[in-house]
């Protein structure tokens, strides 16, 4: 099949000067990918094929005569209907169409950059964000993404450095003691091996010696923006989370929990005597009902698996058996918090202004979720289940990195999903 399209091509039938090829075929059309895994976007009835150099330099013409209009990429008019759902007013849902397009466009959260690839006047454009972000309740906005559906909620702290920001108000120094930066904490929802965004906290230990508050109440507060949704749904932790003021205000709150612990927790059972928590390799260890630190009353589960330095050692109010089964899920999804930074560069954020910055970041999280919402069908739709660019391509990788034009029925059924997950809740938040 191959040989008669390089022969239309004007190869001469032979594909030896391109390399050994694949063939795909996406909705009736065949396309040629050579051995770099890089995709390039399908023209109507063309495709291109790239040479030992990776410049354009054929187009191969489809055969088939069927092919499916389609929509290429990052169109405001694509995104329109996301963003409807998610905002009450219409004219904030074509402003952050408009917006969120050219955030996934440039894959950058800083102002200059998104107004350059929002197209038209950039000046105008960049007043356009500017006064946005001042009228608009982004996080409510955000709030609206939690899923009813979602067997547990993440909780993940990251490092936000900000070198340059030496007069910002929000930015104090990192774990390191020298870099200049922020703490980010963002809670998701589990979605197809990733996570939805739909809250976040930030602090840092300049705003806490100013709000003579700690860690541990910006932690809550964050944990309280969501109480009423969570409902039974625990709150699955890393060990960040491990200290005891946070468990303390979980417990009379009544929030279930999962948490991985640090080394070197002391336990103690009903009689004040210690419980050393002591495993051999390969082994799995459950003990019930002890508490940490004398104060809060927990069940732990210990696993050590083989070819692993150290084992797992998880505590809960849930069933200890639960609590494990919960945690390694979320380990399967800690890459959402990755691709945030390696995709997007939300760690390139820069606002003087707190509150703009935080506006700003929940646009960014927005923006991602649509991106991923997408990706996870375009995924489906390329690459079957069980093929290995099914398990190595994540559905936001595929959406902003590859970038493959998007079909009518994807966008229908993209647009159907994000309804669906917001839908329950919107009328709530």
């Amino acid at each position: 099949m191959l040989r008669g399209c390089f022969a239309e091509a004007g190869l001469g039938g032979n594909a030896a000067s391109a390399k050994k090829v694949d063939e795909l075929t996406y909705f009736g059309t065949r396309r040629v990918v050579l051995p770099r895994q890089d995709w390039v976007e399908m023209l109507p009835r063309q495709e291109m094929v790239f040479c030992q150099t990776w410049k354009p330099s054929i187009l191969v013409k489809a055969h088939d005569q069927d092919q499916r209009k389609k929509v290429s990429m990052f169109k405001c008019t694509q995104f329109l209907p996301f963003l409807e759902a998610l905002f009450d007013d219409p004219d904030t849902a074509r402003k952050a169409a408009r917006i969120a397009t050219g955030i996934l466009q440039g894959r950058s959260p800083r102002l200059s950059e998104i107004a350059r690839e929002m197209g038209g006047n950039e000046a105008a454009n960049y007043k356009m964000i500017q006064r946005f972000l001042e009228d608009s309740d982004l996080q409510t906005a955000l709030l609206r993404l939690f899923q009813e559906e979602a067997p547990f909620l993440i909780g993940d702290p990251t490092e936000m450095p900000r070198p340059q920001a030496k007069q910002s108000e929000y930015v104090g120094t990192l774990s390191d003691g020298e870099t200049k930066g922020y703490w980010l904490m963002i809670l998701a929802t589990p979605y197809h091996g990733r996570a939805i965004p739909c809250g976040f906290v930030d602090y840092s230990s300049k705003t806490i010696n100013q709000d003579a508050t700690s860690r541990n109440q910006h932690h809550f507060a964050a944990f309280r923006q969501i109480k009423e949704l969570l409902g039974e749904r625990p709150l699955v932790l890393d060990r960040e989370f491990s200290y005891l003021e946070l468990l303390e205000n979980l417990t009379v709150e009544g929030i279930h929990f999962v948490i991985r612990l640090k080394v070197g927790p002391k336990f103690c059972d009903r009689e004040g005597k210690e419980v050393a928590l002591s495993i051999q390799k390969g082994e799995t260890r459950t003990i019930n009902k002890i508490f940490y630190k004398g104060k809060v009353f927990v069940n732990v589960i210990g696993r050590w698996k083989e070819g692993f330095s150290e084992p797992m050692w998880i505590m809960t109010d849930l069933s200890a058996e639960k609590g494990l089964e919960l945690y390694e899920q979320r380990m399967k999804i800690e890459e959402t918090f990755r691709d945030l930074k390696s995709l997007l560069n939300l760690h390139k954020l820069m606002n003087k202004r707190r509150t703009l910055m935080e506006k700003m970041v929940a646009l960014v999280l927005i923006a991602y979720s649509i991106a991923l919402i997408l990706g996870e069908r375009l995924r489906s739709e390329l690459f079957p289940e069980g093929c290995r660019k099914n398990l190595l391509f994540s559905g936001p990788f595929i959406a902003l990195k590859l970038k493959p034009a998007l079909s009518p029925p994807i966008l229908a059924h993209a647009h159907s999903s994000f309804r669906q997950l917001i839908l329950p809740v919107r009328y709530n938040v």
